[in-house]
Order: C-alpha cells, then structure tokens, then sequence
C-alpha cells in the first residue's frame, strides 16, 4: 500500500516505513506528525485518486531529526565590471518515517 501526499509544496509518494527528508516543520524529535493533504492512495481494492484531496485520509509519521542539508554556494560574477558576489546556503529540513497510513 502506498499513498501520495503533499507538504511544503511538494508531493512524496510513501509506504509505511519510509523514511524521507521533508521541508522544515515545527516539532521535537520523536513528536508524532499527521499529514491529512493525501492526493492519492493504493490498497487493495485499487487507486483511490481525490479531487483534489481525499477525505478521512490521513499518513501518519514520526520525526527522526532536524537538520539543514550540505552548504549551496551561489556566485555571481559580472565580467570586465570588478563585480563578484558569494554566498552560501543551507536549506532546513524534517527527516520522517512514516509509520501508518489511515484509509
């Protein structure tokens, strides 16, 4: 079984015991996180697809660590006219696992 949800403006497709690195969201380690915006899930009586959501859906997940992602540098770089600029970037992210998805 498996279902696709959205958080942070993405969309994950997930089984249960998944682990996956989402967009920040508030919480402590261990604290349980319930998604409720599922698009899509897959059981055995098929593919249930919602318009656009699907009610009374929910996958639930447990958060394993908060942490930001490897430094991004950006340059900018301007040739003839003495301009250059750096700098760097790291994205915050969630780690999850999923343990349950409620149909």
């Amino acid at each position: 079984m498996y279902a696709i949800i959205k958080t942070g403006g993405k969309q994950y497709k997930v089984q249960e015991g998944d682990e996956l690195f989402i967009e920040k969201i508030e919480g402590e380690v261990g604290d349980k996180v319930v998604f409720d915006e599922v698009l899509a899930v897959s059981g055995t009586d098929g593919l249930k697809v919602g318009t656009p959501l699907l009610e009374e859906v929910t996958a639930e997940a447990e958060i394993i660590n908060q942490g930001k992602h490897k430094k991004i540098r950006i340059l900018k770089y301007k040739a003839k006219k003495q301009y250059r600029r750096r700098q760097g970037h790291r994205q915050p992210y969630t780690r999850v696992k999923i343990t349950k998805i409620l149909i």
